[in-house]
This record gives C-alpha cells, sequence and structure tokens, in this order.
C-alpha cells in the first residue's frame, strides 16, 4: 500500500517527524490564541487574570466538544473519500454540521444565560464576576464559529491537505496577536475595552479564518453538498458520527473537568492562585507542544503497522516515542529551573501571583517527562483498539489519584501543596503506562503470533 509518508517502510523516527511536524504547526497556532490573550490581560492586573483563568475550564469544555466531532467527521470522511464515495462524503460533512450548529448553539445559548451562577459556583467572586461576564457574553456568541472553524480544518485534513488548516489557524493567530492590545488597551483609533476587546479579537480571527475555510471546502474542493433534510439518512450519518465523537469528546472533557474542579479549591483559598493557575496550565500546553504532536502521529503509524501485521515495528514506534519524550521533557525542565521567576513576571506583577507561578514553573514541569508518557499511551490505546482502556486510564489519573490528592494537598499546605499533587499524580501514572505499555504489545504480539499458527 503507497503511503506518502512511508509508513509501513521508512525509518520509524524518520517517518514521525515528517508526520509531527504538520500537526506541531497546527497545535502551536491553536495555543497561541489563549497564551497570547492570557498575556495581554495579564497586563490589566491579578483581577483581570484571575478572570481569564477561570474561563478556561468552560471554553476548554466547548473546545472538547469540537475535537470529538472532529474526530468522528475526520475518520468517517477519509473512509468515504479513500473508498471512492464522494457524493457520500459531501452529504456526510453536510449533516454533521447542522448536527454541530445545532448542538453548539444550543450549548452556548444555555451558557450566555447561566454566566453568573455558573462561574459563581467556580469560586469567581464579586469582582472577577463582571469581567467574566463581559468576557464570555462575547464568547458565547462567537463559539459556533470557531467549532464550525475546527470542523472544517478536520474535513480538510481528510482530504489530504493538512497544510491548508495549518496555515489558517496561523493567520488566524496572527489577527488575534495583532487585535489584542489594540483593542485590549485602546491603542490609536480604538477604543479601550479591556478583556472584553480580547474575546472581539478572537471573534473576528475566527470569522476571517471561517471564511478561508469555507472557500476551500465548499469553492476548491466541492466537499459539502447542499441536499433536502432527510431525517431518516441525517440520524444514520450521525450514527455513525456519534461512534467516534463521543469516546473522544469524552475523553477531552475529562481534563477541563478536573481543571474546573482545581481551580473551585483554588478561589477557596485566594484570588491570586486562580490567576498563577490559569497563566500556568496555558504555560503547560505550550511546554507540552512536541508530545500532543508526536501523539497524534503516532496513532496512524501504530494503527497502519498493525493492520500491516507488523506489530514488531508498532510497538517500537511506541516504546520509542515514549522514551523519547521522557528524555526530551526532562532536558527542557532544565532552562525553567533558572527562568521561571523572569516567566512569571510577564504575566503579573503581583508578588504572590509571582511567587505562586513561579512554583508552578519549577514543580510541576520535573513531572512532565512522566506526563508525556501518560499522554503517548493515552492516545496510543486508539490505535490498538482499547478506547475504553484510554479511557479508563484518565479517570483513574485524574479522578482516583489527583483529584484527592489534590484536597490533600491544600488542606496540608495550602496553594503549593494543592499544585504538588499535579507532579506527584503524573510521576506515578507515568511508571504505571510505561510498563502497561510493554505489556500491551507484548500481548499484541502474542495473540497475532497464536493467530498465525491456527492459520
Amino acid at each position: 500500500m503507497r503511503n506518502r509518508y512511508g509508513i509501513l517502510t521508512q525509518p520509524i523516527g524518520q517517518v514521525l517527524l515528517r508526520m509531527s511536524l504538520p500537526n506541531l504547526v497546527g497545535i502551536l497556532t491553536v495555543l497561541g490564541f489563549s497564551l497570547v490573550d492570557t498575556f495581554f490581560i495579564s497586563q490589566l492586573g491579578t483581577e483581570s487574570l484571575a478572570a481569564i483563568s477561570f474561563t478556561f475550564p468552560v471554553t476548554l469544555i466547548i473546545s472538547s466538544l469540537a475535537i470529538g466531532i472532529g474526530a468522528g467527521v475526520s475518520t468517517n470522511l477519509a473512509r468515504l473519500i479513500g473508498s471512492g464515495n464522494g457524493e457520500k462524503a459531501k452529504v456526510f460533512l453536510h449533516d454533521a454540521l447542522i448536527l454541530t450548529v445545532t448542538l453548539i448553539s444550543a450549548l452556548c445559548i444555555i451558557g450566555s444565560l447561566f454566566i453568573t451562577p455558573l462561574f459563581g459556583l467556580l469560586g469567581a467572586n464579586q469582582h472577577s464576576l463582571p469581567l467574566i461576564h463581559d468576557y464570555m457574553s462575547i464568547w458565547y456568541f462567537g463559539a459556533p464559529l470557531l467549532v464550525l472553524l475546527m470542523i472544517g480544518n478536520q474535513g480538510l485534513r481528510a482530504t489530504g491537505d493538512t497544510g491548508s488548516p495549518a496555515k489558517i489557524m496561523a493567520l488566524a493567530s496572527l489577527i488575534n496577536l495583532v487585535l489584542d492590545p489594540l483593542l485590549i488597551f485602546g491603542i490609536g483609533p480604538f477604543p479601550r475595552l479591556e478583556i472584553e476587546g480580547a474575546a472581539i479579537a478572537s471573534l473576528i480571527s475566527w470569522l476571517v479564518a471561517l471564511s478561508l475555510s469555507g472557500y476551500l471546502l465548499i469553492i476548491k474542493y466541492k466537499l459539502i453538498h447542499l441536499v433536502g433534510l432527510n431525517v431518516d439518512r441525517m440520524r444514520s450519518n450521525w450514527r455513525q458520527l456519534a461512534h467516534i465523537a463521543q469516546p473522544a469528546a469524552l475523553m477531552n472533557l475529562l481534563n477541563p473537568l478536573a481543571n474546573a474542579a482545581m481551580m473551585a479549591m483554588l478561589a477557596r483559598i485566594d484570588h491570586g492562585a486562580v490567576a498563577a493557575f490559569g497563566a500556568g496550565t496555558r504555560l503547560e500546553s505550550v511546554l507540552l507542544i512536541v508530545v500532543m504532536a508526536l501523539g497524534s502521529s503516532l496513532v496512524p503509524f501504530i494503527a497502519q503497522n498493525l493492520g500491516a501485521g507488523q506489530t514488531e515495528r508498532a510497538h517500537r514506534a511506541l516504546m520509542l516515542s515514549l522514551r523519547f519524550v521522557l528524555v526530551f521533557q526532562t532536558l527542557l525542565y532544565l532552562p525553567l529551573l533558572f527562568l521561571a521567576p523572569t516567566i512569571a513576571r510577564l504575566f503579573s506583577d503581583d508578588p504572590q501571583v509571582i511567587e505562586w507561578l513561579s512554583f508552578y514553573i519549577i514543580a510541576l514541569p520535573a513531572a512532565y517527562g512522566p506526563l508525556g508518557i501518560v499522554i503517548i499511551m493515552a492516545t496510543s490505546l486508539n490505535a490498538y483498539h482499547r478506547p475504553m482502556s484510554s479511557l479508563v486510564l484518565n479517570i483513574c489519573r485524574l479522578f482516583l489519584i489527583l483529584l484527592p490528592l489534590a484536597a490533600l494537598g491544600s488542606y496540608i499546605g495550602g496553594v503549593k501543596g494543592l499544585l504538588l499533587a499535579l507532579p506527584v499524580t503524573n510521576t506515578l501514572m507515568g511508571i504505571a503506562c510505561y510498563f502497561l505499555a510493554s505489556r500491551i504489545s507484548e500481548g499484541k504480539r502474542a495473540a497475532l503470533h497464536a493467530q498465525r499458527i491456527r492459520k
């Protein structure tokens, strides 16, 4: 079988590098949105930084649903296109977009009506709630555009075009980078809108990017076929979409839910701790970008090799990736030991926030190597046709280990005690996942070997 990456034949490291680079660019531009917003909003003060930090779990929930739907769209579209069913692919994407718009719009309407009680439940106080309302009322309005953009880009990737989605998101990030300071601080002819300006900047960048994505899907690739509303057809397509989308969305929902629980604990200690935690989680996403890019490339690599009967090659790729992320993240941690206070001062001039954020930057990345192992293992389990094992793995890490340790840590050591629960959890789970990787690979090889003997 011919593959432009040579997944079945070329050296493992070379193939994974070539597959990961487009993913790296795409992920970096997506993460750039939140990091840029966090940086500029942090210049408005601790309350503004705390307010934007409270929004992260909620915005991540919507994004997680989009990621899950996108996984279902990409998988089904690629299958239909690859099997020569181009017309069915166009109808499928049409029906998927209808479901997406309906679901996300309904969630955003409900969310906009319950901003105050929802964020009050998360621990936001009377100083943060007006700021959160200013930001989220606009964000909810623009969120369907973001989700449609994410789904559209997945549709483009299903055609084999991985470059255009990366370029589109890079342009969107650039627009957001330019508009953020103009609208937040009121530079030149622009009004000073503060935290509200950040939401407007994101909305404008999403609208431009969605226009480009829509042009490619509708005009260039003609991948959307406008058809009538047929209930039976739509239900059939939605069931196919849900088969992939439901577990993928649920998996991605776990992290924002756990983060929301952590943030609620911190809010009951000090709002400055929420500000530090919010900035720290944005930095964490960037520091783990190589792990995420490698993980998204490793799944198709393992799946194709397993399908071709090359179990040993799949096993070597998995173990090589686990060792690579452990070494890479450990080396990346070393400069953070010396740069932590400097990085923290970029996001705040509040001494308490600087202290907590510096502690976050020093303590948590020390275990990003083991965390990288957990991420790689969780994604690779899908290639081994064990999606429920991946889900159970994340449930155990977040809800059976992390949150109980965080509650105990906050009781004993306050903010720093709570934060230490993260590296402890990641280290324990990283060790467990490394041994799990060996056992799964050995088990797969043994099962295939027995199958060959029976034949």
